[in-house]
């Protein structure tokens, strides 16, 4: 017998805007826990695993990858010192954004240089794009 708030996978997958195969993925990773089956088989959510998906998809937009959005949750559950550890994930992740930032923005400087001094015609062997990829780095 189903419950009236019962929800089916793809009602869960519309609600937390995720795909049925993302459902079906955070389950065998474990991020979203084992749903009741109804005597056909059939997966049985509620509306708490639409909440558990939309924060899974959100950490994933903040760049979180899934063994900390694991922590996260499991952290999110821990009523006495869960904040503070959240605080100093998300933290540990805006360090390593800032670091990715700043690695691309060295990236885009070197190409930046790179294209300027290229002057779009002649020998492959004389552009200084072809020549940077070719040399060690100094």
């Amino acid at each position: 017998m189903t419950t009236p708030s019962a929800l089916t996978i793809g009602r869960v997958a519309q609600s937390a805007g995720v795909a049925i195969d993302t459902i079906r993925f955070y389950e065998r990773e474990g991020l979203l826990p084992e749903p009741r089956r109804r005597p056909s088989g059939y997966r049985e959510y509620d509306m708490g695993t639409v909440a558990r998906l939309r924060f899974i998809r959100r950490a994933k937009e903040l760049g979180f990858t899934l063994e900390e959005i694991r922590e996260l949750l499991a952290l999110s559950a821990d009523r006495h010192g869960g904040v503070e550890g959240v605080r100093e994930r998300a933290a540990a992740r805006l360090r390593a954004i800032e670091e990715r930032i700043a690695e691309l923005q060295r990236v885009r400087d070197g190409l930046s240089e790179l294209v300027e001094a290229c002057p779009g015609h002649g020998d492959p062997e004389d552009c200084p794009i072809l020549k940077a990829l070719v040399e060690p780095r100094a």
